[in-house]
């Protein structure tokens, strides 16, 4: 079972993005007009979500794939159409409903897609070729994500994609920055998290059963900053 920061902060990302954002987030995963400073966050997502895709395999027919945190689905429907079959979860019912009425359930090359909301760390959910988690950890801290990713590990034949909040200067001052804002008006922080702790923890975890790091890149646009991870078997 998860341990109780994690199931206490599951619990405020899944009140945020299905109750208090999940207008917003419907109009920057469009492409509708949006200010500036979502601007830089639409680019930067799909700067990402790019880069995440390019490290899966372009023929992914027979492949299953769990999209961990899928929102509205866009990288969920770039690998159905690549053949895979997705299992495409996350925290906020409203959220997969917008996914399933853009994008259905079918792919080219004969993949599918399961839209599902809950935890994407359900073992009901079954044994994955590749796993992606495009920033739906970056609201962890380091010991939660370890874990997180060791469970899903176990479950997981190839690769394990994801993302966290690196640790900077500028990250650092907007995560106290928010701090000084209304309760109410906040979404759930960002947590900086040390790549070098983040490693540490992996190999003595999943690094034991003969996962290894590979690439690893940041994308930063703007108000969006983020850097992608890969380890493998």
């Amino acid at each position: 079972m998860p341990n109780t920061s994690y199931l206490e902060r599951r619990e405020q990302i899944e009140t945020y993005f299905d109750r208090t954002a999940a207008q917003a987030w419907e109009r920057l995963t469009s492409n509708a007009p949006v200010g500036r400073i979502r601007a830089t966050v639409r680019a930067g997502r799909d700067q990402m979500r790019g880069t995440l895709l390019s490290w899966l395999p372009t023929d992914m027919r027979g492949l299953r794939l769990l999209d961990a945190g899928c929102g509205t689905g866009a990288l969920a429907v770039e690998a159905a159409q690549r053949g895979a079959e997705v299992v495409a979860i996350d925290l906020s019912p409203t959220l997969v409903q917008l996914a399933r009425e853009r994008h259905g359930s079918g792919g080219r090359q004969g993949g599918r897609i399961h839209f599902t909301s809950g935890d994407m760390l359900d073992e009901a959910l079954g044994h994955f070729d590749h796993v992606v988690a495009m920033d739906s950890l970056i609201h962890y801290d380091t010991p939660d994500i370890v874990a997180a990713l060791h469970r899903l590990a176990l479950r997981t034949r190839g690769s394990l994609l994801f993302t966290f909040a690196p640790r900077t200067p500028l990250l650092a001052a907007m995560h106290r920055v928010g701090r000084l804002f209304p309760r109410s008006d906040r979404s759930p922080a960002l947590t900086p998290v040390a790549q070098p702790r983040l490693r540490l923890g992996l190999e003595l975890g999943i690094g034991a059963s003969g996962w290894r790091e590979g690439r690893s890149q940041r994308v930063a646009s703007g108000f969006y900053t983020s850097q992608a991870w890969e380890w493998t078997r």
